[in-house]
């Protein structure tokens, strides 16, 4: 969006395709929520691919999950499955942040 097209807070402004009215602090309040929600999502998910299958592999490998060591399991398959598991989540949640901010694509 070019600096041109934003417009003061009183009046709406156009969304990404043109079709929603938002006004300028809705539009800046519904890209921090979808900031934040980005940011906390990649730190679970640096936590769990970074942190538990290498930083704290050595510890985790106390524990197994069948007969693999944990630390290796999480390297392995675990942040795979979390990181599935965090795009549902992205998903679930910016479809409810969409609806509280009125530029839902989704008709129904």
């Amino acid at each position: 969006m070019a600096t041109s097209d934003l417009h003061s807070g009183a009046e709406p402004a156009a969304g990404a395709s043109g079709d929603h009215n938002i006004t300028e602090s809705a539009f800046k309040a519904y890209w921090k929520e979808n900031l934040s929600l980005m940011g906390i999502l990649l730190g679970i998910w640096f936590a769990v691919s970074f942190g538990a299958g290498i930083l704290f592999r050595d510890f985790l490998d106390q524990f197994s999950i069948g007969t693999a060591p944990l630390g290796f399991w999480f390297a392995q398959q675990g942040a795979i499955y979390v990181f599935v598991i965090l795009i549902f989540v992205y998903s679930f949640m910016m479809h409810r942040i969409e609806r509280k901010y009125d530029v839902d694509d989704d008709e129904g």
